[in-house]
């Protein structure tokens, strides 16, 4: 599934592409996604301008002129949006699994691409979708207000090993099971540690180094793992750059550390790290 990173990528390669433009014509090929496409989704979009987007956790917001309309776009599993340009958009050809085509009107493609059909697109009520599920819920932007006394209050009563804490969308969004893995590794903690155990000092590495690690991963285009692409079907890259994910039975990538990298399962995820480096 594609994770903060990936997300903000494929938003930038959107914004760059549809925003201020009218959405000419709709096409809605299947309905049957997690969240079941309305049978009036295409008559309310077509004649809207797509004024702005927004990321919140996982999410991709657009929002829509007039009438404050918006739309709430999840990659899910193998989602992917593929974009053609008023330049090139002979070259696009409907595949299988586009089940919603949006065609703007200065000649722009815009196709949400699902195959395990996990992913979702949906017009947001007329309310403000941040009081809405699953936003109310949703814990601070890690590269935003996040801080290490707000994880530590969320840590405080947390039983749960600290690997599944920092998944959990109430604590921190967007993170993910592989910029977690990365980032316990740097700092140095091993996650079968108990939530409730991890310090100040320990939080305050676990904030700066996710902040961190997920800056460069946006400036590397994300991670390509199985499914995720870019808008223009251009590959992410910083998986070059992994630490231990996936990297089972490598050695530590730090020279003084003999130790090998393991992988074990935790809420059914994998889990990589260093049993001597990181406690």
């Amino acid at each position: 599934m594609p994770e903060l990173p990936e997300v903000e990528t494929v938003m930038g390669g959107m914004r760059h592409s549809i925003c201020n433009k009218l959405i000419d014509r709709v096409q809605v090929k299947r309905r049957d996604l997690r969240i079941p496409v309305n049978d009036d989704f295409a008559q309310r979009l077509t004649g809207k301008v797509i004024k702005s987007l927004k990321r919140r956790g996982k999410y991709i917001i657009m929002e829509l002129e007039p009438d404050n309309l918006h739309i709430i776009l999840h990659l899910g599993m193998s989602g992917r949006i593929r974009i053609f340009e008023s330049s090139n958009n002979k070259d696009y050809e409907p595949r299988k699994h586009d089940h919603i085509i949006i065609r703007l009107k200065d000649g722009t493609i815009f196709a949400f691409e699902d195959p395990r059909r996990f992913g979702l697109m949906y017009i947001a009520s007329e309310k403000d979708w941040r009081k809405e599920k699953p936003f109310i819920s949703m814990g601070p932007e890690p590269l935003e207000n996040w801080n290490a006394q707000d994880l530590l209050t969320k840590l405080k009563n947390k039983k749960a090993n600290i690997k599944i804490s920092l998944l959990d969308q109430r604590v921190v969004v967007g993170l993910g099971n592989i910029y977690v893995c990365e980032a316990l590794y740097y700092a140095g903690i091993s996650p079968l540690r108990s939530a409730n155990t991890i310090n100040e000092d320990e939080a305050e590495r676990i904030v700066k180094i996710s902040k961190e690690i997920l800056e460069k991963a946006i400036k590397a285009g994300g991670s390509t793992l199985k499914d995720y692409q870019h808008t223009d079907g251009s590959l992410g890259y910083f998986q070059h750059n992994f630490a231990v994910y996936d990297k089972e039975n490598k050695d530590c990538p730090k020279p003084s550390c003999k130790a090998k990298i393991k992988r074990i399962t935790q809420g059914g995820r994998s889990s990589f790290y260093c049993p001597k480096c990181q406690r």
